[in-house]
């Protein structure tokens, strides 16, 4: 729908804008100098789990990830907050205690945010990174010959679907949440072979610390809402290539496929497949049930990385080395028809 609207509104013409929502990308950025370019994003949604304190790390770790996903550091954050006139305070509380947490991890300064009345809590931040300009990792620009690399693990829509209807086995439950309170500041840091920004001086004057980038990474971005599928797909026409995935590759978290069998369906999914699937082609042999999961929506989901063949084990080898699990679940084709394949 949103997809829908943005198509009709008129573009503004800013040659500052870097990456704008023609992109549909998972972040804007904007050049303020040769150095020095801004990332902006913003997200914010229902409670996915029932610990207040738990959801405010989620928010946060979800909001935060759009930035990473283009290869900047957040800097800093605004809290969004929908809560019940006659609710319990201390449960908002918790929430924004839950999301400092995570903003403390990230080094990211909540510096305000907006509040107001709802029937239904909803809790997320606008979050601002600086990133260098020449060194933006958007969704474009994955080449033929790329391998697609793939940290986290599928499965965190339908599970959060099985936990609301009270039907979640712990153990899903506690790997599920262990992957939403997740950075991905780690993952990016290896991506990009930066970690520190330089402070002390006017905000004018703040530079990302140059440094060449280690990996030939040419394509990045984040599997959230649109599940695995959808951001293929935006990383797939935003490149005009095309991307082919090997469903034996893909990690799976425990008891996302039972939650699949089970009817545990989000409503996202539904929607992102009828959006996406008809550019899709699958193998003889690829299970019904793994089709379905490609297109669960992520929360605070792992990052899908197009890089060179002569680098990717490198960069494989150097995030685990950093404690980031990752697969190499797929390859870039030339353009051709269809646009996305799924083999065994």
């Amino acid at each position: 729908m949103l997809d829908t609207v943005l198509g009709k509104l008129a573009r503004q013409h800013d040659p500052n804008v870097l990456v704008g929502f023609d992109h549909a990308d998972d972040a804007g950025v904007y050049l303020l100098g040769p150095n020095m370019a801004l990332v902006q994003t913003v997200d914010f949604f229902t409670p996915i789990v029932d610990d207040p304190y738990t959801f405010g790390q989620i928010a946060a770790t979800n909001a935060l990830s759009d930035v990473y996903a283009m290869g900047g550091k957040p800097i800093t954050a605004l809290a969004m907050v929908c809560f019940p006139e006659k609710e319990d305070t201390a449960i908002l509380e918790q929430i924004l205690a839950g999301g400092l947490s995570k903003m403390i991890e990230a080094n990211c300064t909540i510096i305000g945010g907006h509040s107001i009345r709802d029937e239904e809590i909803k809790f997320g931040y606008a979050v601002t990174g600086l990133v260098n300009p020449q060194r933006v990792l958007a969704n474009g620009g994955a080449q033929p010959g790329d391998r697609l690399l793939f940290t986290k693990s599928l499965g965190t829509g339908v599970i959060s679907t099985a936990i609301k209807k009270g039907v979640a086995k712990p153990e899903w439950i506690v790997a599920a949440t262990a992957s939403m309170t997740t950075l991905n500041k780690l993952a990016a840091e290896v991506i990009t072979g930066s970690s520190t920004v330089t402070w002390g001086r006017p905000p004018a004057a703040i530079q990302e610390e140059k440094t060449s980038a280690p990996f030939a990474v040419h394509s990045l971005t984040d599997v959230t809402g649109f599940g695995l599928i959808g951001h293929a797909r935006e990383m797939a026409l935003g490149s005009a290539v095309s991307l082919r995935f090997f469903a034996s590759r893909i990690p799976i978290m425990e008891g996302a496929l039972d939650c699949i069998r089970a009817g545990n369906i989000p409503g996202g999914l539904k929607a992102n497949r009828d959006f996406a699937e008809c550019l899709v082609h699958y193998e003889p042999g690829v299970s019904e049930d793994l089709k379905t999961l490609l297109f669960d929506p992520q929360t605070a989901g792992g990052l899908l990385i197009s890089v060179t063949p002569a680098d990717a084990a490198k960069l494989q080898t150097a995030l685990a080395a950093a404690f980031v699990p990752t697969a190499e679940i797929g390859e870039v084709l030339p353009e051709a028809k269809p646009t996305i394949s799924i083999a065994l």
